[in-house]
């Protein structure tokens, strides 16, 4: 495995722990939203820290969006951002969708 496989790999285990944690307001109820206050900013900083660029900005605000509303914690946008970044991203449509 290279260097740059070690680094995606870290990039993935990061993003499955941060939505690991912006799920975390389901577990304790009434806290949750209190935690979400924090966590949104938090969440959206981090996600400008790990993709660069126009990407990882808009990356950020949508983190930002999710965590702020309510009742959306549960979509795993980091780990969406890594499938699109390391899996999706530069694919043609008839190669990630059978078209047969």
């Amino acid at each position: 495995m290279s260097k740059n496989d070690d680094k995606k790999y870290q990039k993935l285990g990061l993003s499955i722990l941060f939505d690991a944690l912006g799920m975390v307001s389901f577990i304790i109820p009434g806290v949750g939203e209190f935690s979400d206050v924090i966590w949104a900013p938090v969440a959206a900083w981090l996600m400008t820290k790990m993709y660069k660029g126009r990407q990882g900005q808009i990356a950020g605000a949508v983190a930002f969006i999710e965590e702020a509303i309510p009742g959306l914690d549960i979509i795993p946008t980091f780990t969406l951002m890594w499938l699109y970044t390391y899996v999706f991203k530069g694919k043609k449509a008839e190669e990630i969708i059978d078209v047969s």
